[in-house]
């Protein structure tokens, strides 16, 4: 009798209640191996595909695409010994659907040889073959592009930038991350790839072949503008509305999900994913933490020059520069210098929990709302690999492919605001940090320069504290000095 076992969804991240069931890999029938992917969903944190425990035969999925389902829910059944016709008698004593039993070839193959046993990816049962990783692919995520709508037409070439190991977990716990897609190491990125040959499958992932079911397009007659020729949202969209599809524009958002319809009067969509964690993450934060904003204008004339002299350094050919990551370096900058700020208030514990490093959080518009995954010691990172690693946190949210662990131990984060055209505003603090800074439009304006009015480059900074740990005084030297740095960008050179 064949032996059945049910796959639960994981928790694929702490603290994670439920997912979403994005797309599957496989259908009723399909032979599959050990860690082959099974399942891509979405949590509240990232998008992950989940590998099979087990080797053996889909004999059910449980869960369809588009559901909302509990951790620990079956999502689907595998038959673990397919060669022998099955009765129904599944572990836990489920009834399985039909179509268990064995095919003819299967029952005539011979038995497999069997070898050492080691643990399988995700924690279910034991593999018989030695685990195998992927192979990394060889082209990098899309283009880096600046956080919060900036333009995807400057494609960088994109370095993995290493976390050093002891930060954002404790000392000595090691935690088995699942299968998420990470951004491939030093790799060139072209802006668009000529269409599928004729014949061939259309190269698209599997939330996109979904979409473009649900709108009605043929993936075939979509020409492809996504890395090595393949097909990205944006060219379902512009399929389906019958439009050309082009690189969005700086302060663009992707295009969303088509909307439901009205009936009377009213559209209603319901609060999952991104939006539900963001929602309920802001209200904790702003009725917890006692928020003060401090707000202050800079002349940055020179550090938009210095962004033009360093896209002409060599050292920088591969780095899309832009003034955020002068920002980024202003804030690091001046939390060495105010180590303080540097903080978290622990309720629990009666503690103020201070950090000796900066996992420094980029607020990022990605087409599953607003996430913020960090650079994990940021503070360490000399310039160019800054931004690097700003290049390739942002290319990687904006697939939506972010990691667990980028997404959680921020200790401060920035949030762009400029790109929209807005000049500030009071950003709301992330649980769990004590300081974010909002880059606001940097427009020209009169200003007087050694005396005289000029025409100068001119933004607003606004800059929100935890006011239980962070006093005043604090709070306004450490924006004091952000503004000092990129008024004049020498001065971060001074005091580093």
């Amino acid at each position: 009798m064949g032996e059945i076992k049910r796959f639960n969804l994981p928790d694929v991240g702490e603290g994670l209640t439920e997912a979403e069931i994005l797309a599957w890999s496989v259908k009723v029938g399909d032979i599959v191996k050990v860690n082959q992917i099974l399942v891509e969903i979405e949590t509240a944190k990232a998008a992950v595909e989940l590998p099979s425990p087990w080797a053996g035969k889909i004999v059910e999925l449980l869960v369809s695409e588009g559901q909302t389902v509990d951790v620990g829910t079956p999502i689907i059944g595998i038959d673990i010994d397919p060669s022998t016709p099955s009765t129904g008698g599944a572990a836990g004593g489920d009834d399985m659907t039909a179509g268990v039993a064995a095919t003819a070839e299967a029952k005539a193959a011979p038995p497999a040889e069997k070898e050492k046993r080691e643990a399988v990816l995700v924690g279910y049962g034991v593999k018989q073959a030695a685990a195998a990783r992927r192979p990394r692919k060889t082209a990098a995520a899309p283009s880096a592009a600046d956080v919060m709508g900036a333009s995807l037409r400057e494609e960088p070439v994109v370095d993995d930038v290493p976390a050093p190991a002891y930060y954002g977990q404790p000392a000595g716990r090691e935690t088995a991350a699942p299968a998420v897609r990470a951004p491939a190491s030093t790799v060139s990125v072209t802006p668009a790839a000529p269409s599928a040959p004729i014949g061939a499958k259309p190269l698209a992932k599997p939330p996109v072949r979904k979409l473009a079911k649900d709108l009605g397009v043929d993936l075939a007659s979509v020409v492809p503008t996504g890395v090595n020729g393949t097909v990205t949202r944006e060219d379902v969209h512009a399929a389906a509305s019958g439009t050309t599809q082009t690189a969005p524009s700086a302060g663009t958002a992707a295009p969303a999900a088509p909307a439901a319809p009205f009936v009377n009067g009213e559209r209603r969509v319901p609060i999952r994913g991104v939006r539900k964690a963001t929602a309920a993450a802001m209200v904790q934060s702003k009725f917890t933490a006692p928020h003060v904003t401090e707000f202050l204008t800079v002349d940055v004339t020179p550090t938009m020059k210095f962004v033009q002299r360093l896209k002409e350094m060599p050292d920088f050919k591969d780095v899309r520069v832009s003034p955020l990551l002068l920002v980024a370096k202003a804030f690091l900058v001046a939390m060495a210098r105010n180590p303080e700020i540097n903080a978290r208030w622990d309720e629990a514990n009666g503690e103020i929990v201070y950090f000796d490093h900066v996992s420094l959080g980029i607020a990022a518009a990605t087409p599953r709302g607003l996430l913020v995954p960090n650079i994990k010691g940021a503070d360490l990172l000399p310039l160019v690999e800054l931004g690097r690693a700003l290049n390739a946190l942002t290319a990687v949210a904006r697939e939506g492919k972010t990691s667990l662990a980028d997404m959680t131990g921020a200790t401060a984060t920035i949030t762009n605001v400029g790109v929209f055209g807005v000049d500030t505003g009071t950003p709301i603090l992330n649980p769990g940090e004590a300081s974010i800074l909002a880059f606001g439009a940097v427009r020209e304006q009169p200003w007087v320069h050694k005396g005289k009015v000029k025409p100068r480059q001119v933004t607003t900074l606004a800059l929100s504290f935890d006011h239980r740990l962070v006093d005043g005084e604090l709070g306004s030297k450490v924006l004091r000095d952000i503004g000092a740095v990129l008024a004049d960008p020498l001065t971060a050179l001074a005091w580093s």
